[in-house]
This record gives structure tokens, sequence and C-alpha cells, in this order.
């Protein structure tokens, strides 16, 4: 195990076991439980909770408005998508710089990382909805396998990878993430892969956690938001993650009035200002964290 520092900002080298990695390799996906301290859960959840009212007190509908840089891009009663939260609170930057978080996407990415993009969502079951046994899902991917993924080490890499922390607690009836296992790899069409996933079940994995886990994955893992059968709320975080000399996603770049406030050891992070001098770093499955 080794620490690297950029300016200060230091992260872990390697930051999963070998069998989170393993199981990581092979699903393509881990979850980490416990990611967060409970004041650092309570706090991001306090901070989303704000930043919808916030939205709400626009109006009946605020898709499209803008608060403290955040777009709403996804709006109902029992359903809103928030975009490029990094601005809107302390307890944001301070999670989109976690240093455990960045270092197990510096892992996955083989390498140093910059912010691509920071989003939360807040959903809860619509009562008018029918509640399907067997659900389809809103599957899909931002990157696929062949030219968003690679070998290196003999272990499996992406150069787009996400970390979903959900700030409260996911029972199997509490809509967590589904994902189709083992996607990552299959350079099949998704069409193809979701109707095999549909066809045996058992192929879909939900994840289930406690409040202030986390579930690390690449973004050629197929993926969709969960089912919510529960009367409880869902909140999570959504973190991405790709190589400095990649552009962050539409919308997601930090305001120079945000910078200059930040503390300059997370400039090259949150700016991905390394460029193409980024060199790769991979780990064996037989390195251990300390």
């Amino acid at each position: 195990m080794t620490q690297d520092s950029t300016n200060g900002f230091t992260r872990t080298f390697p930051a999963l076991t070998a069998s989170q990695r393993y199981h990581f390799d092979v699903y393509g996906y881990v979850v980490i439980e416990n990611t967060l301290a409970a004041d650092e859960r309570d706090g991001l959840l306090e901070a989303l909770h704000k930043l919808k009212r916030d939205f709400e007190s626009i109006r009946d509908n605020p898709l499209g408005e803008v608060v403290r840089g955040c777009r709403c891009t996804g709006y109902t009663p029992y359903n809103i998508h928030f975009a490029h939260v990094l601005e809107t609170d302390p307890a944001v930057l301070d999670h989109v710089t976690h240093p455990r978080l960045v270092s197990m996407a510096e892992e996955v990415v083989g390498g140093t990382v910059r912010l691509s993009e920071s989003e939360a969502i807040i959903n809860s079951r619509d009562p008018n909805s029918f509640q399907e046994a067997q659900p389809e899902f809103g599957f899909h991917t931002g990157t696929r396998p062949g030219y968003g993924t690679y070998t290196g080490n003999d272990l499996f890499h992406s150069n787009f990878v996400k970390t979903l922390t959900n700030l409260t607690e996911l029972g199997p009836d509490d809509g967590g993430t589904v994902v189709i296992a083992g996607s990552h790899k299959i350079q099949a069409p998704e069409e193809t892969i979701i109707k095999a996933a549909y066809q045996d079940r058992s192929l879909i994995h939900q994840v289930v956690a406690p409040a202030g886990s986390t579930v690390l994955f690449p973004e050629s893992l197929i993926h969709a938001t969960g089912q919510i059968r529960s009367d409880r709320e869902r909140a999570i975080i959504i973190t991405g993650y790709t190589p400095p000399m990649f552009k962050a996603d539409s919308g997601q770049e930090p305001s120079r009035e945000f910078l200059e406030n930040t503390p300059e050891k997370y400039h090259a992070y949150l700016l991905g200002d390394q460029q193409w001098g980024w060199r790769p770093r991979y780990r064996s499955l037989e390195d251990l964290p300390g």
C-alpha cells in the first residue's frame, strides 16, 4: 500500500482488498459498506433536502431551473434529479474529494482521475404507479467495452467510473441500483444482453446496503434505478471520474467563482490539468491495502 499526494490531496493505492477487486472484475461492481461516517452521511442528506426545497420553492415544476450552479434535470412529485451538485454545499465538496472514494476510482481507472460529474437523486414510490412483480428497468450505459475499457496487469479498467453512495437505508424493496452482472466486459449489443437478463433474472443484481455505503462500477456496466416498493425515501449522491485529459460531462465544469473559494490542493482533480502526461498505474490481485 502506498500513498500519493497532489499538492496535499492524499489518496491510497490500492484501495480495494483482493476479494473486493475480484468481485468487481467478475460482476462489474462492488458494494463497499459504510464508506461514510454518520455525520458525513447526515450532512449530505441535509444538504440534498435543502437543495430540493430550494428548487421546489421556485415553482411547481422546477425542471430546467438552476440553484447554486446545480440544474434540475428531472422532476416529478416523487423523483428529483440534480446535475452538478458540486457547488451547492461544502458537504458535497467534501464528498466528491473523499480520499477513499477517489482512491477506489483511481484503482479502476488505472491512474490519477479528474472529477467528471456530480449528481444526486431523491426519489420515492409513486403511489399511482403499478408495481410489477417482474419489472423492466431503464437500463443504460455511459461507455462500452472495447473503446471505454481495457486490461492492465490482467485486471479490468475503465476510462469512466462512478461511485453511487446511498444516504438512506437500501433494503430489498427500497429501489437500490440494479445491474446486469458481468455486462461490463461483454461486447454484444446492449439490447441482446438486456433480453438475456430478463430471461434469467438471476443475472440482475440489486444493491442492498446500509445507509452511507457505496457501489463502485464502470459505466460499461449496464445499470438502472431499481423499483421502489416500500414507503421509504431513497437518496443517493453520484460521482463520476475519468482520466485527467478527458473533459468533464456537459455542464459539469466548476465555475471560476467556485474555484476561487476552493482549496488549491483540489484544483488539479477538479479541472483535470494533468492532461496527456498521464501515466497509467496498475495493481495486481495480490496487492492489499494497508
